[in-house]
């Protein structure tokens, strides 16, 4: 029988919202982010900003962030026997940024994808969370991603 796959930003999280989702569900951290903007530019590649295209409107250029290849591949295996795809990270821009990341990393595209949030790790708020899922938020996904450029 599949299971649905969650995936939490912190390992610590794991084992307290399996118990609350029960033995349908595979609960996994992704760890934080799982892409970042290149460290410096590629051989040969003069840009005066590594992975921002400052004459295409600032776009980014996102690249795998080396300690993650091995959680992405736990992920991607995870999400091969997965019904669904549920993106629990933090609720802010940065979580919202990482669910975001972990789509662009992963490609999943043929399997549910839904968002949810909680506010506290308890069974009532996982649950309510669960039953109110939504779609990614581009609005702070981009609000991160400008921050990020900003930084760089």
């Amino acid at each position: 029988m599949s299971k649905h796959l969650v995936i939490v930003e912190s390992p610590a999280k794991v084992r307290t919202i399996s118990r609350f989702l029960g033995d349908d569900f595979v609960v996994e951290a992704s760890i934080g982010h799982v892409l970042d903007l290149p460290p410096r530019n590629p051989k040969g590649v003069k840009a005066p900003v590594p992975g921002i295209d400052l004459d295409n409107d600032f776009k980014p250029t996102y690249e795998t962030i080396q300690r993650q290849k091995k959680t992405l591949a736990k992920l991607k295996k995870a999400a091969k026997q997965a019904e669904g795809i549920w993106l629990a990270t933090d609720l802010d821009r940065e979580g919202e940024a990482i669910s975001w990341h972990l789509l662009e990393a992963t490609g999943w595209k043929n399997v549910p994808i839904r968002r949810v949030v909680f506010h506290a790790i308890t069974p009532e708020a996982v649950k309510e969370a669960f039953e109110n899922h939504r779609e990614i938020d581009m609005r702070l996904v981009n609000a991160q991603q400008a921050r990020r450029i900003l930084d760089r």
